[in-house]
């Protein structure tokens, strides 16, 4: 049914083009049921090529179960003939003609070809062809899906989107798919008024199980993540890029490819538009491929130098070659940038490699015109030395990508295979700091071969390992930073010592406390009299560590406390982090909080997004531990963002883990499950234990909210003191488990873990879990004043902190069993405590449990909202801010891991507390 476009054959019709389409493949669905029942509406599916616009056509013809289904395709070489398309669409049903009126029928009829050809009016066709689709619906829902757009003839399109706008009651559906960046030449955009479906990139998940579909063996991790940063999520451009892939590329010993293949189809599309143009086009064009910093500046000096017309450029803007930007001059896309640069002559890419050189300033553009000087040579160490330089500079202001372009090109250029390895290491370096692990890991595998020195090898394990930490396997990453330490320690104590820091934290990570003890005592023989105190910190901390997981308290105190005293002093990231680390073991939450906050400061100074995810990571811990939930999922949700956008995924699994915890915690049952399901079995996969303990709170969080509590102690049991469990998380969930006990009558080994949960409470002097540790005590309480003292207590300790949420839980529990108790009265202060607490945290679950207790007590419950900005939630302000930013919901959603359909929820909450009907009036709270 589908035959293939002129530019693209071969596009539709595979399963694995609908990959990661689930909100495309549901919003033709619901439009194909809304016509079973009785009211149809159009759709145009707009997108680049390859981007699987025919696939969702196709997909929708195959569930139309009991339409009438009608098609046709735009074809260039008929775009000239008036009702061509239409005429193919209108064809199998041309006995149909017989049911319009005589004067439609006469109308139509030349255009279905059973009358005799004439002179039509276009007003009375696009009537004609409304009506008839309308009469053949009468007696079953119709389809009609209209593919190529961009080259239908006008004729056509105009009496098609005529019928769409007008479709109203009729069980009809139009489907139109067309190329966006061939749209605007439509004239008008006829599509304007039909509501648009763009179909997004595959993510990398969905991308790599494509690439495996057309491989077949396994591909390099890294090498699959190339590709998938190449194709931009095309599917069609991971289709043919995994059809050329060498063995070598496959295993990731030779790097992957930098453009599609030759015989790409895409990549052949790119090269008819560039060759259409006209010279001067074309060469202005290549340039904007060799360089994309170029700008208008630039370009102009560029053109004046060869005489070329700058007016020109607008061919290559029409055919969607180049996009203007301010002073900004760039190819839309990677792949379409790799392509032409691919396919224009070597000679033409070295002359415009030589004048982009020639026309850059030398002082404000040293290190572009150093690659440019170098693209097209071969071995030369006095080239390889001036990019050495540019990156060392590039370095220095925190560009750390530029840095590691001019590394990789310096390594290139480099004949000695040592100079090679090291310079290949600095660029592998560069590129992590950027936020670039595979390509980092893409350049240590061309160092193995190359490296023989044992500092070499030292920095390359030491670099691997930490990207093993942060976005592969701890255990994997410790041994790497072991193997680090033993090549490092006769060259440069200081990184030997950071690499078993760093091993001792993928321990921790793997929750084998007993093997960072045993890296501790192979730390500890090292130390010297007299150390540097970044040195002294390293020490200080695996001595304070150490004796606490071994049990002595007492002994880890005084190290600890010299830990924060020296990260006070230092204020690189790491140190400030392992402070953080240190006033967490003393609960001192106040420095805790200060030193992660410092430590986000100084990742960010640093302009590197490599230490940014983890030293928020840190942030959110404190806050979330002090009970500052709203706090804690803001700094989570930028901390998602980053870590994604850095590839660590360990990181990102940590704060997403958090986060589903606080929504559970907060009654969200349906983003705590969204949320878990984005964590899915990672944690178990990668030995992430942190993690692993933190999904398994969340899921019985979501019990409790739910009266399953067997079910909750169940799942929460195996955190309590079992080994290869996080401590700190199996001790934060105690106060759930103690709640799910005494539910189930299991007073006893509530009791019994709640002693070990108290002991650990005074020695932190956290006084929100001081306060919970009096809460678990009055739910346990035998008889009513027994629990009330306790209660009262916890409140007494609440309201020292800033833990609302917590405060509000503890009066609600309080208010409850005062009611119990027949004391109404009495309860109704705490319940409207809790009301307003819970309303003011968008806890939907809870706030409604508070409203349900009230009436039980006697009380009338309406919700008060002040029409204020500062009555939004933090995950409220968030969504507005997006709103206000032009972002839709779908886009929100996958930007904070929630659902569109919780983003309409919040949206109304937040219409509701301002006073507001719309998108534009919420915009106008943020202008």
């Amino acid at each position: 049914m589908f035959a293939e476009t002129k530019d693209i054959p071969g596009t539709a019709g595979s399963a694995v083009m609908l990959r990661g389409r689930d909100h495309e493949v549901e919003t033709l669905g619901a439009l194909l049921d809304r016509a079973r029942g009785g009211r149809g509406g159009a759709l145009a599916v707009v997108g680049g090529p390859g981007m699987g616009k025919s696939a969702l056509l196709e997909h929708a013809v195959r569930t139309a179960s009991g339409f009438e289904v009608l098609g046709t395709r735009g074809n260039p070489p008929e775009r000239s003939m008036p009702f061509a398309g239409l005429h193919r669409l209108l064809q199998p049903v041309a006995r149909r003609i017989g049911d319009l009126t005589s004067q439609q029928a006469v109308t139509l009829a030349p255009v279905v070809g059973t009358g005799d050809p004439r002179d039509t009016d276009a007003f009375a066709v696009n009537v004609a062809v409304h009506r008839m689709l309308t009469v053949i619906a009468a007696d079953r829902p119709v389809l009609c899906w209209m593919d190529d757009v961009q080259y239908l003839d006008p004729a056509t399109l105009e009496a098609l989107t005529f019928a769409a706008r007008r479709l109203g009651g009729e069980p009809v559906v139009m489907l139109f798919a067309a190329r966006d960046d061939r749209v605007g030449h439509l004239g008008g955009d006829p599509l304007a008024e039909i509501p648009r479906l763009r179909p997004a990139g595959l993510d990398d998940e969905v991308a790599r199980r494509l690439l495996e579909d057309h491989l077949d063996g396994g591909v390099a991790e890294e090498t699959a993540g190339e590709l998938t940063d190449l194709a931009g999520g095309n599917p069609l451009a991971l289709i043919d890029l995994a059809r050329a892939l060498t063995p070598r590329q496959l295993s990731g010993e030779d790097p992957p490819p930098a453009a599609l293949p030759p015989r790409s189809r895409l990549r052949a599309l790119y090269a008819r538009r560039y060759r259409r143009l006209p010279a001067d086009a074309r060469w202005l064009t290549l340039l904007a491929a060799a360089d994309e910093r170029l700008t208008v500046e630039t370009l102009t000096l560029a053109a004046a130098e060869t005489g070329a017309d700058l007016d020109a450029l607008e061919a290559a803007r029409t055919a969607g070659l180049i996009v203007l930007d301010g002073d900004a001059v760039t190819v839309p896309h990677r792949l379409i940038r790799s392509s032409l640069y691919a396919e224009a002559p070597l000679a033409e890419r070295r002359a415009a490699h030589e004048l982009l050189a020639l026309v850059l300033d030398g002082e404000r553009h040293r290190l572009r015109r150093a690659l440019h000087r170098s693209a097209t040579a071969e071995e030369d160490e006095g080239l390889a030395g001036e990019l050495d330089r540019a990156a060392s500079r590039a370095r220095r202001t925190g560009d750390y990508a530029d840095a590691s372009r001019a590394g990789r090109r310096a390594a290139a250029l480099t004949p000695a295979p040592e100079r090679r390895a090291e310079r290949l290491v600095a660029a592998a370096t560069d590129a992590w700091l950027a936020g670039r692990p595979r390509r980092s890991r893409t350049l240590l595998r061309q160092v193995r071969p190359l490296a023989t020195g044992p500092a070499l090898r030292g920095l390359a394990d030491l670099l691997h390992g930490t990207i093993e930490l942060r976005d592969g396997t701890p255990a994997a990453g410790r041994q790497a930073l072991l193997s680090a330490a033993g090549h490092l320690l006769e060259s440069d104590r200081t990184l030997a010592l950071t690499a078993l820091t760093r091993a001792g934290e993928a321990a921790c990570s793997a929750g084998d406390h007993v093997g960072y003890c045993e890296i501790a005592d192979r730390v500890l023989a090292l130390r010297g009299p007299a150390e540097p105190p970044a040195v002294e910190l390293m020490f200080e901390h695996f001595a304070g560590l150490s004796a606490g997981f071994r049990g002595r308290h007492d002994e880890a105190a005084g190290p600890l406390r010299r830990v924060i005293e020296l990260a006070g002093e230092l204020d690189d990231c790491p140190s400030l982090v392992w402070g953080c680390v240190a006033a967490l073991g003393l609960g001192d939450n106040p420095r805790a909080r200060d030193l992660a906050t410092r430590a986000v400061t100084a990742a960010r100074e640093l302009g590197s997004p490599a230490l940014l995810p983890n030293a928020l990571d840190f942030l959110s811990l404190v806050q979330f531990g002090q009970g500052h939930y709203p706090a804690a999922v803001a700094t989570s949700l930028d901390g998602l963002r980053l870590a994604r956008a850095a590839g660590q995924r360990n990181s990102a699994i940590d704060h997403l883990a958090r986060l589903a915890v606080v929504a559970a915690m907060l009654g969200d049952r349906e983003t705590a499950l969204l949320r878990l399901r984005a964590v899915g079995d990672q944690p178990t996969a990668r030995g992430l234990v942190r993690a692993d303990g933190l999904s398994a709170w969340a899921l019985a969080c979501l019990d409790l909210i739910e009266d399953r509590h067997s079910d909750a102690a169940v799942r929460l049991r195996p955190l309590l003191g079992v080994r290869q469990v996080h401590p700190t998380v199996g001790m934060m969930a105690v106060p759930h488990f103690v709640e799910a006990a005494v539910h189930c009558g299991r007073e006893e080994p509530a009791g019994r873990v709640l002693r070990i949960y108290e002991r650990w409470a005074r020695s932190t002097g956290c006084l929100v879990r001081q306060a919970l540790a009096e809460r678990c005590r009055a739910l346990l309480a035998g008889d009513d004043t027994d629990a009330e003292r306790h209660f009262q207590e916890a409140l007494r300790l609440h309201h020292r902190t800033e833990a609302a949420f917590e405060l509000a839980k503890t009066e609600l529990l309080y208010g409850h069993r005062l009611r119990r108790g027949r004391r109404p009265k009495d309860a109704r202060g705490h319940l409207r405590n809790a009301l307003r607490t819970f309303e003011q945290h968008d806890a939907d679950h809870w706030a409604d449990r508070a409203r349900s207790e009230l009436r039980a007590a006697g009380e009338s419950v309406q919700s008060e909202a002040e029409p204020a900005l500062d009555t939004l939630t933090p995950q409220q302000l968030q969504i507005s801010r997006l709103v206000s930013e032009g972002a839709t919901n779908r886009e929100i959603a996958a930007q904070l891991v929630l659902s569109p359909r919780t983003i309409d929820h919040h949206l109304r909450n937040i219409y509701a507390k301002l006073g507001i009907r719309s998108r534009v009036e919420l915009s106008r709270h943020f202008q």
